[in-house]
């Protein structure tokens, strides 16, 4: 086990507190999501979702028909994720215990048909704060999320880079998020999107000073698949 992940699931019961979550970081999931332009509907694969704070603005989105699947490498990230769906009641969440540079692409499908009937795969995949944490793991991990994802799906990456400007006073904060995450501030994973979608739909949204940013983007359709091939 990796040092920067001893130091993620360890902080999971406190990360919400200690991640800045409410003065800083929400704005880029809310920014994310708001981008993402998701229906009524729709299954969304939520790569790396941690304690699941992603969970109740996705939902919003997807209403009671969408379905959320959860993926994440730490038990005790996923017990508090759990314990959220539980208190909210929520029916149409999926939690998968799982390295996500090794997920297993026939093992979500099941689980996705299982839960919505429909073996289409996912309708969109978003990762926040997430990649940055998986260092390494992180290309591996986003190609295998992207495979599930069907043609013209969505893709989305919300993560942080160093503040600057004013915002550089909240350089203490990002360096304590960091901390209890074990994330790479430097690693800037949301190019990642770029790589894989029709460059033609990409967009990029920076907030809180350009510390937090959202790369949106949707796959080549099944014509532009077909005409590739």
């Amino acid at each position: 086990m990796s040092r920067p992940f001893r130091r993620y699931s360890a902080g999971a019961r406190l990360y919400d507190v200690l991640s800045g979550e409410r003065w800083v970081y929400r704005a880029g999931r809310v920014a994310g999501i708001e981008l993402m332009g998701l229906r009524s509907g729709d299954v969304v694969l939520d790569l790396g979702c941690g304690t699941g704070l992603n969970f109740p603005l996705v939902r919003a989105a997807v209403g009671r028909t969408g379905h959320i699947v959860g993926v994440d490498r730490s038990a005790d990230m996923l017990a508090v994720a759990w314990g959220r769906v539980r208190r909210e009641g929520w029916s149409n969440v999926t939690l998968v215990e799982a390295d996500a540079a090794d997920l297993d692409a026939g093992d979500v499908r099941a689980r996705v048909a299982a839960a919505t009937g429909s073996a289409g795969g996912v309708d969109a995949v978003l990762s926040t704060y997430a990649l940055s944490v998986m260092r390494d793991g992180a290309t591996e991990a986003w190609a295998r999320a992207v495979d599930l994802v069907r043609p013209d799906g969505v893709l989305a990456v919300v993560d942080m880079q160093p503040p600057t400007g004013r915002w550089r006073i909240f350089s203490p904060l990002a360096r304590l998020a960091c901390a209890v995450g074990g994330a790479d501030i430097r690693a800037r994973p949301w190019r990642l999107v770029a790589r894989d979608a029709d460059p033609g739909s990409v967009r990029e949204v920076t907030v809180r000073g350009g510390h937090i940013v959202t790369a949106v983007g949707r796959l080549p359709g099944e014509d532009a698949s077909a005409t590739g091939s």
